[in-house]
């Protein structure tokens, strides 16, 4: 099922969506919604972030901001390029010790508690390399987001690139969806397609599939904070 997107300018494919959708309160420009942006590495779609939220209050205001930048890896350019824009950045390293599931489990209760202290009501993973637990899912579904340099559900998982090229398609792209409990397996809100060249190699691939990931995650943030994304029927909607 296809569906006008009206501000985005493209259509949204529809999937069905079984758990409710929790946004807590309407973002506006007055009072906008605070939201953490996770990263593990440069940043760059944070950054494409930031710069998308500072043009539009200086357009008129903006419905969201970001309220910190949390890393899982310390001293990553990402950092460096919050502090450049004036946002809190912080950095949450997975915990020492021989038991890896404790681990996960004590990294996530660690950003789970820090997100409550800093009243965030949204989570926004941009570049996270983390697979999140269902525990973590469960505590912040329908209130987190991702974004994947495939057209889902082709291409899952970490080497997205390197699958789309080595399968021969001709046409790759990005999703952005909500965070469920499998990986890269969550409703779709938004796609836009890219095409791969004769020449391409991952870089160029990459390069260009984040020029287009830079345009719309923030587009569908703005859409999902000022309340535009509607449930109906178990399914997904921009209105």
């Amino acid at each position: 099922m296809l569906i006008g997107v009206g501000r985005l300018q493209q259509y949204v494919v529809v999937h069905h969506m079984s758990d409710t959708f929790r946004l807590p309160r309407v973002g506006t420009v007055d009072e906008p919604l605070r939201l953490a942006v996770l990263i593990s590495g440069s940043g760059s779609g944070m950054e494409a972030l930031l710069r998308h939220q500072a043009a539009t209050r200086l357009a008129g205001g903006c419905c969201h901001q970001t309220t910190v930048v949390i890393s899982n890896v310390a001293d990553v350019k990402g950092l460096a390029r919050a502090i450049e824009h004036d946002t809190p950045a912080e950095v949450i390293v997975l915990p020492a010790g021989d038991n890896s599931s404790e681990r996960r489990v004590a990294h996530e209760q660690a950003i789970h508690v820090r997100l409550c202290e800093l009243g965030i009501e949204a989570v926004i993973l941009s570049g996270y390399m983390r697979i999140l637990t269902n525990d973590f899912v469960r505590k912040w579904q329908g209130r987190l987001l991702n974004i994947h340099p495939s057209l889902l559900p082709d291409f899952p998982g970490a080497h997205a690139h390197r699958d789309v090229l080595e399968a021969g398609v001709d046409t790759t792209g990005c999703t952005v969806h909500f965070v469920d409990m499998g990986v890269d397996s969550g409703t779709i809100i938004a796609q836009r397609a890219v095409p791969v060249e004769p020449e391409d190699d991952e870089n160029s691939l990459s390069e260009r599939v984040k020029q287009v990931e830079h345009r719309l995650y923030p587009m569908v943030i703005d859409a999902f904070c000022e309340g535009r994304l509607q449930i109906s029927n178990g399914q997904v909607e921009i209105a």
